[in-house]
């Protein structure tokens, strides 16, 4: 069912869990992506990127029109968000394809003219009822760029909520985008100072890169929305080699993409489960 991730993230975060955010490339991802939420019994977001749209030609409609077909037809409850949106052609069109909620990220500008810019997209979003998340302190892995020792600080993150009206802010706090080996080691005592500091849910972008116990204590300690890709990305293409590799005489995309499709799946069920709010933080 087709549920508003506002909605989704303040649930969770009042229980003292996290929502499971799953960037998805193709219509395989969206479904193993809702299936994986299915079986764990969780509500869960599915998330289209500013690249995943270039990646379909610069066309938003069909991934997105697949993407909230699916959701509406869930059992659990999936959001449907617009991701790393720095092109505002494209965050405009967010709440005409059906999107819940987008992120504006000026990330990459100078503080005022990240405040300058997100507020101004704030104003407009807010008046098609779209729930927005932006981000402050640059998070490594975009673009090429890594840059672990990034980090947000509590009190101009708290200036920048104030200042922009947004209603979720991704923070610096050690991760990292892109990263496949999970070695990232956040840091807890910040999130818990941000999570004081800052009156709006704190998103956890780059988890793909976090251990299970590091995203357990990040989310004990005030995330409330945690976003994964690369991690899915991982499984799909694990599981296309395995089977390719064991029958060089298959054609069939079928064949293959089912075995993807099932290994995302069990990869975002063992994800939710993680972040939900009954899992016991590491010590």
């Amino acid at each position: 069912m087709f549920s508003p991730t506002g909605a989704m993230v303040a649930e969770a975060r009042a229980a003292g869990g996290a929502v499971g955010a799953f960037n998805l490339i193709t219509v395989e991802h969206a479904e193993a992506i809702v299936t994986g939420a299915e079986a764990a019994g969780l509500p869960v977001v599915l998330q289209i990127s500013e690249n995943a749209v270039r990646f379909h030609h610069g066309r938003l409609a069909p991934i997105a029109a697949a993407a909230r077909s699916i959701a509406e037809s869930a059992t659990v409850p999936v959001g449907l968000h617009l991701d790393h949106v720095t092109s505002d052609e494209l965050f405009d069109q967010a709440a005409a394809h059906g999107f819940g909620s987008a992120m504006y990220d000026a990330s990459t500008r100078p503080y005022q003219e990240n405040v300058a810019a997100t507020a101004a997209a704030v104003r407009r979003a807010h008046a098609h009822g779209l729930w927005v998340e932006s981000e402050l302190g640059e998070i490594g892995g975009k673009d090429g760029a890594h840059a672990p020792g990034v980090r947000t600080d509590p009190e101009e993150a708290a200036a920048y909520v104030a200042a922009t009206g947004v209603d979720a802010l991704a923070v610096a706090v050690g991760s990292s985008h892109a990263m496949q080996a999970r070695t990232a080691r956040l840091d807890h005592r910040l999130i818990a100072r941000l999570h004081v500091a800052v009156p709006v849910p704190l998103v956890l972008h780059g988890s793909s890169g976090v251990p299970d116990d590091e995203l357990v204590r990040a989310v004990h300690a005030g995330m409330a929305k945690v976003n994964i890709g690369t991690a899915l990305n991982s499984a799909f293409t694990g599981a296309v080699r395995s089977t390719l590799g064991d029958d060089a005489t298959l054609v069939d995309p079928r064949r293959y993409l089912a075995t993807a499709r099932s290994a995302m799946a069990d990869t975002v069920a063992g994800s939710l489960r993680l972040l939900a709010p009954h899992v016991t933080a590491a010590t």
